[in-house]
């Protein structure tokens, strides 16, 4: 199944399935992603946007997702936060943005969800479109190498998979150089599961 078909069939369900994850992990990261950040910022993967509370006072946000049943989701909850975000469904690796188009890009686990051929291209991408010097910065998953946690990690891949088309495998940060970008920051902020990803172009 398709990206696109994966998040139109799970978009109505998305927000209550993550609901725990977002108590106990999500939330507390997500400022992280902005601190320090203006100008004009893309928020890549934008999902249901749970982001958009925490973007930066000032700064011109836009957000983009292959699924338009979540930017129907972001867009509720845009009006419900009462933040300015522009939403526009477009694939990551095929924007229409113009190169240096952005200070920074943001975006929270997008690529567990791009197959191991995509990482490249998809940094590529973000790459040619963030301004020269400015951050790329990713929350991505990572396999644990507790044994115990690595075991029940591999328990819950067939349901990620199924659910969110995504894995716990793919690794993000080796793409880095050959997409040009310099790597400035790469540390766990969650055990060692989740990974904050920190690029410069």
């Amino acid at each position: 199944m398709s990206r696109r078909k994966t998040y139109q069939r799970i978009a109505r369900w998305y927000d209550l399935l993550d609901a725990p994850f977002e108590r106990k992990r999500y939330q507390s990261l997500r400022p992280l992603l902005f601190k320090g950040l203006k100008g004009r910022i893309l928020d890549a993967g934008v999902g249901t946007g749970r982001n958009i509370q925490f973007y930066p006072e000032g700064s011109e946000m836009i957000g983009i997702d292959l699924s338009p049943a979540m930017l129907n989701r972001a867009e509720a909850r845009r009006a419900e936060v009462g933040r300015e975000v522009k939403l526009i469904e477009m694939d990551v690796m095929y924007t229409s943005f113009d190169d240096n188009s952005f200070d920074a890009v943001v975006s929270t686990f997008m690529f567990c969800v791009l197959s191991p051929q995509n990482q490249l291209p998809a940094l590529k991408e973000l790459a040619r479109i963030c301004k020269p010097g400015g951050e790329i910065r990713l929350l991505e998953y990572n396999y644990s190498q507790n044994p115990r946690k690595r075991f029940v990690m591999r328990l819950w891949k067939p349901w990620v998979q199924w659910a969110y088309g995504a894995a716990f495998d793919r690794n993000t940060h080796q793409y880095l150089g050959d997409a040009g970008l310099e790597e400035i920051e790469n540390c766990f902020l969650v055990e060692d599961i989740i990974r904050l990803i920190v690029a410069r172009t």
